[in-house]
């Protein structure tokens, strides 16, 4: 069953960075520009991202299972249409598609996990796994996109969606069970679904697009962030005066729920300048190519990998979340600040290996912690919305941050080229106070994990629990 949804989110998880890496010959092919070349990332992560918290919530009302089905289909279609796409247009709108597909898939699986998994031990082994998925996944990505690209062609990234998609769909009817949602009438808040997913939608788009192509100041940028930011104070009104609201506020009051979710959005935030800005420092500075880059963060992978399966499940079940959360997130801290100091000169053995190994200990160690925490306090009736709200806060964090980190690297290697600095040097200086803001990104997470996250663990008695959007 576990394997079922993480080949599903692997799949999703996949598909961001190897586009990533072809986006090169996506644009020689299409004829896209450089600044039209930007919507085949963005149409998908405006779908994706708006729409989280509305799939989630439906999963708890309708059925999981079929939302999770039925985004597996959708995304597994519109990745046939991806690699099929003969024109500009056609591939974007495609890449929307991929992105309500991804929403729907992703928004669930960590409440069919709490549903699935309720002995707290099994739960953590669980949520290692899944945590192991969301976060290594994106390096395999690079290696995938490399050698996909260059062995066979750009259309085989979307290719290799439609038979992992096509037989995880066929599977997940034998063996995941069945379920039945609470109902329509418990939650049909269509106004707030609206608003929010309004929001989300344009606050994404305005992040990837004006933000990061004329600058948080820019006319364009202002406005459409102002509008978002209306739109999420009329979501919250409406939530807080709604008889059924989609989101009741007092989800919010769980310390666990809201402390694990803000140090979640900051935390990727950093992890996606990493990778990010990691790429194109090996590419743009060290010359390696599309597979070379895969490999070089592959060890990355590995120890995500061996932690998240082996070993933080154990540590989450002897210490406490926050007793395992701090010194991964220090970690994680300290790879950013060494990755930080990389000269444009740099060697892989002695300057990034060493950082991105301590690097992804970190993340093995606080991925899983930090799902345990956001997901302790759902319910099986709204484990779909708590699930929705953790991959909304990681995929807004990671949009977040890296247009915010792109642009401070971009106008800091600028700057330094006007001064006279060198090409290669200028773009270092970028990614390095780019590196340094990642890193101050994830030292903020850890004073909230200090000061916000409970140190007792969760362990509610029979019959006291209390639902997060019930009661």
């Amino acid at each position: 069953m576990l394997v079922v949804l993480c080949v599903g989110m692997l799949m999703i998880v996949l598909d961001a960075t190897v586009v990533n890496v072809a986006l090169p010959a996506i644009q020689s092919d299409l004829g896209f520009s450089q600044s039209s070349l930007a919507w085949v990332v963005n149409a998908y992560l405006i779908a994706f991202g708006g729409l989280l918290l509305l799939a989630g919530r439906l999963g708890d009302l309708l059925s999981r299972r079929g939302v999770f089905l039925t985004g597996l289909w959708v995304f597994t279609l519109a990745s046939l249409l991806c690699g099929l796409a003969w024109s500009q247009s056609l591939l974007i709108a495609a890449r929307f598609v991929q992105g309500v597909g991804g929403a729907m898939t992703s928004a669930v699986i960590l409440g069919m996990i709490v549903t699935m998994f309720p002995e707290p031990r099994a739960k953590a082994k669980a949520f290692g796994v899944y945590g192991f998925v969301a976060t290594a996944g994106g390096s395999v990505g690079l290696l995938a996109g490399g050698v996909l690209t260059q062995a066979l062609n750009w259309h085989w990234i979307f290719f290799i969606n439609i038979p992992i998609g096509v037989g995880t769909a066929l599977l997940a009817p034998r063996l995941l069970p069945r379920d039945r949602g609470v109902g329509l009438r418990h939650g049909t808040d269509f106004l707030g679904a609206a608003l929010i997913t309004a929001a989300l939608m344009l606050g994404v788009y305005t992040i990837v697009n004006p933000a990061a192509e004329h600058g948080w100041t820019a006319p364009d940028t202002v406005v459409l962030g102002v509008v978002a930011l209306a739109l999420m104070v009329a979501f919250v009104v409406r939530e807080a005066t709604a008889s059924k609201p989609l989101i009741p506020l007092r989800v919010f009051g769980s310390r666990r729920v809201s402390g694990a979710n803000a140090i979640q959005m900051l935390t990727v935030a950093g992890m996606f300048g990493m990778f990010f800005l990691g790429v194109l420092y090996v590419q743009r500075v060290l010359g390696y190519d599309a597979m070379g880059t895969g490999l070089a963060f592959l060890p990355v992978t590995v120890v995500i990998g061996t932690l998240s399966l082996r070993y933080t499940e154990r540590l989450l079940t002897r210490f406490s979340a926050k007793t395992t959360l701090i010194p991964g997130l220090v970690l994680i801290a300290v790879g950013l600040a060494l990755f930080a100091r990389v000269p444009v000169d740099g060697g892989y053995l002695i300057d990034i290996l060493p950082s991105t190994l301590l690097f992804g200990v970190g993340i093995g160690v606080a991925f899983p912690t930090l799902t345990t925490l956001a997901m302790s306090d759902a319910t099986d009736d709204d484990a779909g919305l708590a699930s929705g709200l953790v991959n909304t806060t990681m995929q807004v964090g990671g949009a977040l941050g890296l247009a915010a980190l792109a642009t401070v690297s971009s106008t800091r290697s600028h700057d330094l080229a006007q001064h006279g600095v060198p090409a290669a040097a200028a773009l270092v200086g970028g990614y390095q106070l780019a590196l340094l803001g990642s890193t101050g990104l994830v030292i903020l997470a850890l004073v909230i994990a200090i000061v916000v996250v409970p140190r007792t663990p969760y362990q509610p008695q029979p019959g006291q629990q209390r639902p997060l959007v019930h009661g």
